[in-house]
């Protein structure tokens, strides 16, 4: 049976600052804290990346550090809305690297599997939704800017209009597993608890302070926090 995996993987991520990353973990840890959070999550992230075979790429808002591995390309992020960067990403890398591209984000340290069984054979793109509605992966065989640009980003719809977007410009889209991602602590919690020896989940546990609250309801915020959605 034949197969097509991507040749090239991006991440696109914040550098992990205090304050910018994971604030929505902020509700029960301090912004230090979260910023270690999200620290392990992306170098959970980036060492899956990197054990796949093909060009590894960075896409990256902030200034690269110690923490990116060896055989990474590392490339800035555009300005502008997350549309707007996806887009951005798409262009900037193809241009280095021609041929089928997947682009992951930073909140699913728990992709390893999923990302190992990515296949683009007879399919011009593919799509990972998450949980909350979104997207944690998206993969295209050429760049296309319409594909992102003025899609709605961050509500409860954008994985489904990103996938009709895809379908609206013809393209014949394969759908990845559904994962969670990490966004607020009942969020850290639950896939702590999935992918117990990862980085990520061994640095939750160490800022948490063994906090076990519920993991499965999101109807309620930590001290009056938003919603975790």
């Amino acid at each position: 049976m034949r197969t097509d995996p991507p040749r090239t993987i991006v991440v696109l991520a914040k550098e992990p600052v205090p304050g910018r990353v994971k604030t929505r973990l902020t509700s029960l840890l301090s912004p230090e804290q979260a910023a270690d959070v999200a620290a392990a999550a992306l170098g959970d992230t980036l060492e899956a990346v990197a054990a796949m075979p093909g060009e590894h790429v960075l896409v990256l808002d902030g200034s690269p550090g110690p923490w990116v591995p060896a055989g990474f390309d590392v490339v800035p992020q555009r300005a502008g809305g997350l549309d707007r960067r996806l887009a951005g990403a798409f262009e900037d890398v193809c241009a280095r690297y021609p041929g089928p591209v997947l682009l992951v984000g930073m909140d699913t340290p728990q992709l390893g599997p999923s990302l190992a069984a990515v296949d683009l054979a007879g399919q011009d793109a593919v799509l990972g939704p998450a949980e909350d509605g979104g997207f944690w992966a998206v993969g295209l065989r050429e760049p296309d800017p319409e594909v992102f640009l003025g899609v709605p980003m961050s509500t409860a719809t954008t994985g489904r209009a990103q996938l009709e977007r895809m379908r609206a410009r013809g393209l014949q889209v394969g759908m990845l597993p559904t994962l969670r991602d990490v966004d607020c602590p009942d969020d850290a919690r639950a896939v702590s608890r999935m992918v117990p020896g990862t980085r990520f989940a061994r640095r939750w546990r160490a800022v948490s302070r063994g906090d076990d609250g519920p993991s499965g309801a999101r109807a309620s915020g930590v001290a009056g926090a938003p919603l975790c959605r």
